[in-house]
């Protein structure tokens, strides 16, 4: 690699004023060179260090300014990236690339077309996902616009199978499709509460290899979370063929539904739907809380307070989410993400000095703004569909990562009252710094085009806000700017702007629109974080804990390869203050302070509270996985999605380390220790090995673990 060895420096002069270094760990360094460092097709690096990594990225976002200031925005986009503005990961990979990998795509992921229930659009939308996916994006669909199983099919004159069998083809597809750019491809499924086979879709996992290219999130509506407090009765229902609304035995209710066509009977925006059964709201949710709790799926998105709080509320219902969750996106939205490392911005860290760097953090923002927007101009997605969504809004989602990190190194524990009322500062300030820079955006560059756009009001936009009915009317003719700052978000963004500024932006948004439709959106950065941020940690989580193993898939080996990797906090820890600290002594000179915690030292509670405080000031949603002990009671589990509810969240999903039923991506060594996998040999013989063993296996050494998840789940040897 070079002798320019990376470094991540630290704000901080301790003793006699010298800047203090934590050098890059080497899973770190690793990281950056396997997926972030261009190469040409021989492997040959193009990119010598990090830094040029860096340049090469600012100088492709600043090749879509004017000439007569490229060179200018070249250098504030290289201080900006060095300042702690991290693009995800598709743009670091690909962004000034053309000439070596000319197929590949700037943005992470995208959302699929509706998906109609009929054998051409389901196999049409499985052969653009696959075209998504050789771009390098992720992709995630709505599965529960097919009908159920046992469902008459008039044109074949037989019953469907029902969603999950051709869910079952598209996963397929995602793990045929090699994806470009070093990355293999990944999927989102979500499933709609009321869908009759919804407890399918909730228990496909128990399966082993089943389903295992998807992330799996139920659509969870406030009708059913009211349900699940009272203790009433849930209907599963789907739209009612014209049959059924003439059978006076078939119970019929009327519910949104993403898809209105002309056989289907509609009343106010809601579709007519055929009861199939009935169970307990309490049943159901305890179905999924019990598999969330075994399998750590599925996700929990409360579809309604997404769209309630969506910016684009009045030309868009969303139904699905990227793989990870953090931007729920309609039809052929896309996911154009970016991080800004909060580690870069503590001065004094682990003092009584310690400090957040407000002004510093506030230009950085600026910024970034613009170099995500100018992403938009290099999109490079396959589908003329995506094209034409993304520069139609030019959405992106800037976030945040180190958040763990950060307030370890400003001495608070992640779950307190002062960290809690740091997330809320932190995140309102990327939110206002962004939205005011939107604007000047607009105003130089012009609006995203639907800010132009005439709308007619629905009687659907009415339902989904009857706050409104007495300002609108069905059939008014409308301008997009006009419905977007009536959005519950801007409201709330302009109500956060000081009184001496707010008029102004308000006058300024309503005169020239905004440069883009959404602005932030918290990821959850996994190898962003452990690459180029020296495993700061992962976006808004703590750390997951201060020394442990991340699994890794590597070309050409037959299971994945288990890295060791250690905390940013701790490595800055001993740098600065003790550089024989170790997280597992009980030694007073050699242990951590407390305000050092871990993922699943935190009750859930603390998780929820932490996301929530940032969840008011982001308009789209976040990643948020609540980790929680291994031998934590279900009882005091099964309640936390209720709690994320209570307090307005948009989705978040759980993790609780399980080994008999799949192996984490990220794992402690005390867990494998204390973990036996029992193999059976050839001869009928077994033996045991406990998961941190290595074992030697056709030809390679692998983890006990890694190999018995390998061979349990099917795709051994197949990376």
């Amino acid at each position: 690699m070079g002798d320019n060895k990376p470094t991540l420096h630290l704000v901080s002069k301790p003793g006699a004023g010298s800047e203090t270094e934590v050098p890059m760990q080497g899973a770190s360094l690793d990281i950056w060179d396997k997926k972030y460092r261009l190469k040409t097709k021989e492997g040959v690096p193009v990119d010598e260090t990090i830094d040029d990594t860096y340049k090469r990225v600012a100088r492709a976002l600043a090749e879509v300014e004017k000439p007569a200031v490229r060179e200018q925005w070249q250098k504030k986009f290289e201080w900006a990236l060095l300042q702690g503005a991290i693009p995800a990961g598709r743009i670091m990979s690909n962004a000034g690339a053309l000439e070596h990998k000319p197929a590949t795509s700037t943005i992470n992921c995208t959302v699929s077309q509706t998906i109609r229930d009929s054998m051409d659009d389901i196999l049409g939308s499985a052969h653009k996902a696959g075209l998504t996916l050789r771009a390098g994006c992720g992709i995630g669909y709505e599965f529960s616009t097919l009908r159920p199983k046992g469902a008459f099919v008039s044109g074949a004159g037989a019953t469907t199978s029902g969603p999950l069998p051709f869910m079952d083809i598209y996963n397929q597809v995602c793990f045929t499709v090699s994806s470009a750019g070093g990355r293999r491809g990944a999927q989102m499924g979500t499933f709609d509460i009321s869908h009759p086979d919804i407890k399918e879709f909730i228990l496909a996992k128990r399966a082993d290899g089943r389903l295992r290219q998807f992330n799996l999130s139920c659509l969870i509506t406030d009708e059913f979370m009211k349900a699940v407090e009272d203790d009433r009765d849930w209907e599963l229902s789907f739209p009612a063929s014209a049959n059924e609304l003439d059978d006076a035995d078939v119970k019929i209710v009327y519910r949104p539904w993403p898809v209105v066509e002309a056989r289907y009977k509609t009343r106010e925006g809601l579709v007519a739907c055929r009861v199939y059964s009935t169970l307990r709201a309490r049943r159901l949710w305890d179905i999924i809380m019990s598999s969330t709790y075994d399998y750590a799926e599925p996700g929990f998105i409360l579809i309604d307070h997404v769209n309630q709080m969506n910016n684009n509320w009045f030309c868009e219902t969303i139904r699905a989410t990227n793989p990870c969750g953090e931007q729920p996106l309609p039809p052929n939205g896309s996911c154009l993400l970016g991080s800004v490392n909060l580690t870069k911005f503590v001065e004094n860290p682990f003092t009584d000095k310690a400090a957040f760097n407000w002004s510093e953090y506030r230009e950085v923002i600026a910024v970034f703004t613009r170099m995500l927007d100018n992403v938009v101009e290099i999109n490079g997605l396959p589908l003329e569909e995506q094209r034409q969504e993304i520069i139609r809004k030019r959405r992106h989602g800037m976030g945040f990562l180190g958040l763990g990190s950060t307030l370890a190194m400003l001495k608070m524990q992640y779950g307190s009252p002062e960290s809690v009322q740091f997330t809320d500062e932190v995140t309102k300030v990327m939110a206002v710094e962004g939205w005011w820079e939107g604007v000047k955006l607009a105003k130089e560059k012009g609006a995203a085009p639907i800010f132009e756009e005439t709308f007619v009001v629905t009687e659907e936009m009415l339902v989904k806000r009857p706050d409104l009915k007495g300002e609108f009317k069905v059939g008014q003719e409308v301008k997009g700017v006009e419905l977007f700052m009536r959005s519950k978000y801007i409201e709330l963004v302009k109500g956060a702007l000081h009184s001496s500024i707010a008029d102004e932006w308000w006058k300024e948004l309503r005169n020239f629109g905004c440069r883009f439709t959404h602005h932030t959106s918290i990821a959850p950065t996994g190898t962003i974080s452990l690459s180029l941020a020296n495993n700061a940690s992962n976006g808004i989580e703590p750390s997951f804990a201060h020394k442990y193993s991340r699994n890794v898939i590597r070309d050409g080996k037959k299971t994945k390869e288990k890295v060791d990797v250690l905390s940013y906090e701790l490595l800055a820890y001993r740098a600065l203050v003790n550089p024989d600290a170790d997280p597992d002594s009980e030694d007073p000179q050699r242990k951590l302070p407390d305000y050092f915690v871990n993922a699943d030292s935190l009750s859930p509670r603390q998780h929820v509270d932490i996301q929530a405080a940032a969840q008011k000031w982001v308009d789209s949603s976040i990643s948020k996985t609540i980790n929680v002990a291994q031998d934590i009671p279900f009882e005091e589990f099964k309640d936390v999605y209720l709690y994320a509810w209570h307090q307005g969240l948009k989705g978040c999903t759980t993790f609780r380390y399980n080994p008999k039923n799949f192996q984490g991506v990220l794992v402690k060594e005390e867990d494998l220790e204390n973990t036996v996998y029992r193999f059976e040999l050839d001869d009928g013989s077994v033996v045991d090995i406990k998961g941190n063993e290595e074992v030697e296996y056709d030809g390679e050494l692998h983890s006990a673990a890694n190999l018995f998840d390998a061979l349990k789940e099917g795709y051994y040897g197949r990376f």
